[in-house]
C-alpha cells in the first residue's frame, strides 16, 4: 500500500517553505520542532492552523522545512505552502481556500536601495548651507 503523502512549496517576502502532508492526526512540525516550540506568538500559529481549520481537516500530520526571512514571512510561507498541498489532496477545497486567500502568492517584497539614497527611497539629509 501506497503512503499518502502531499508536498508543496510556499513562498512570503524572502520566506521558502517546503511542505509535506502525511496521513496522521493533525500534528505540525516545523524544522523538526511542534509548532508552540517553534513560534512564540498566538497569532502566528493561528495563522499556520488557518487553512487546516477551514477546511476542517486534521487528518494529516504537517512536516514543513522553512528558511528565510523572519517569523511572520515564515508563518504565512507555511499557510501558503499548507493550502497548495491540502489542493493536491482534494481538489473540490481549491474554492474555499481561494475566496479565503490562502493560495495567492503575497508579492509585497523588500524594495531596492537605489543609488545616491541611503535606502530605498531616503534621500541624504539636505543643508542650504
Amino acid at each position: 500500500m501506497a503512503k499518502v503523502d502531499y508536498s508543496a512549496v510556499g513562498r512570503r517576502k524572502k520566506a521558502i517553505a517546503r511542505v509535506r502532508l502525511v496521513a496522521g492526526d493533525g500534528k505540525i512540525t516545523i524544522n523538526k520542532r511542534d509548532i508552540d516550540h517553534y513560534f512564540g506568538l498566538e497569532t502566528l500559529k493561528m495563522t499556520v492552523r488557518q487553512p487546516l481549520v477551514l477546511t476542517g481537516n486534521n487528518s494529516f500530520d504537517v512536516v514543513v522545512n522553512v528558511n528565510g526571512g523572519g517569523l511572520t514571512g515564515q508563518a504565512g510561507a507555511i499557510r501558503h505552502g499548507i493550502s497548495r498541498a491540502l489542493v493536491k489532496s482534494d481538489p473540490d477545497l481549491r474554492g474555499a481556500l481561494k475566496k479565503a486567500g490562502f493560495l495567492t502568492r503575497d508579492p509585497r517584497m523588500k524594495e531596492r536601495k537605489k543609488y545616491g539614497l541611503k535606502a530605498a527611497r531616503r534621500a541624504p539629509q539636505f543643508s542650504k548651507r
